[in-house]
């Protein structure tokens, strides 16, 4: 008999494990660049709360007529004026292109690629810092430490995305848990695989718990064995 892991029962896209992406909003982008070859004055009409972001997101009415979400930073309020392209002000909010922006700014939502409307440092609370200009390229060092280089012309947004802090309220009782997770289509509560019985996980079964074998597996293991530490090139505590 095999067994009917959490991991294989997620795959087949059950509806349990789903995530309820038809309640969002939709995409945070911005707006293609044929829009803003020339600069842009938008006015913020509307803060609107999105399941499973964990910052609101912002309704922005361009002068053109055109209507797009717009991730918003720290500071900024209800009928405030943002500019986007590439000559509006360096002032929190703004949208403009890498090359335009001083060297040690912070900037968020920073395109990966020009024109696939922001790709990094977007979570809550997030920013990322310019570092340097060369030629056409440029460089930022991202939440995480590492720097990463991009074309000059990709866009960013100056400040950082707002609802910082976010991580540090306690959920207090399982009832908020629940529905954090839920929005996320995450599976909550989760159990150990050593907790489970034999014929549940293959760390489970035996008196104790412990995994009673190795917990390193194959990248090419099937879904049943694939469970632990994959692929790990070291395990353990390194040592000073």
């Amino acid at each position: 008999m095999g067994r009917r892991l959490l991991q294989q029962r997620r795959g087949r896209g059950g509806f349990p494990y789903r995530s309820p992406s038809h309640k969002r909003l939709g995409a945070v982008k911005y707006l293609p660049l044929i829009d803003t070859s020339a600069t842009l004055e938008g006015e913020i009409v509307e803060f609107r709360h999105d399941p499973g972001r964990g910052c609101p997101v912002g309704v922005l009415k361009y002068s053109n007529g055109k209507k797009a979400l717009y991730l918003p930073p720290e500071g900024i309020f209800l009928g405030d004026k943002v500019e986007a392209g590439p000559d509006a002000k360096i002032a929190v909010g703004n949208i403009l292109p890498l090359y335009k922006i001083p060297e040690g700014t912070m900037v968020y939502n920073v395109e990966g690629k020009p024109g696939d409307g922001g790709k990094f440092t977007r979570s809550s609370g997030m920013t990322a810092t310019v570092l340097e200009h060369v030629k056409n390229m440029s460089t930022i060092q991202l939440p995480s430490g590492k720097r990463h280089k991009m074309s000059s012309k990709c866009r960013a947004t100056i400040g950082v995305v707002a609802g910082g802090g976010r991580t540090e309220k306690p959920f207090v009782k399982a009832g908020n848990k629940h529905y954090y997770m839920r929005s996320r289509g995450l599976k909550w509560p989760k159990a150990r695989g050593v907790a489970m019985n034999a014929q549940s996980h293959p760390f489970g079964g035996g008196a104790h718990n412990s995994p009673h074998k190795p917990t390193t597996t194959s990248r090419n293991a099937p879904p049943g064995r694939k469970v632990g530490l994959i692929a790990a090139r070291r395990t353990g505590r390194k040592k000073r």
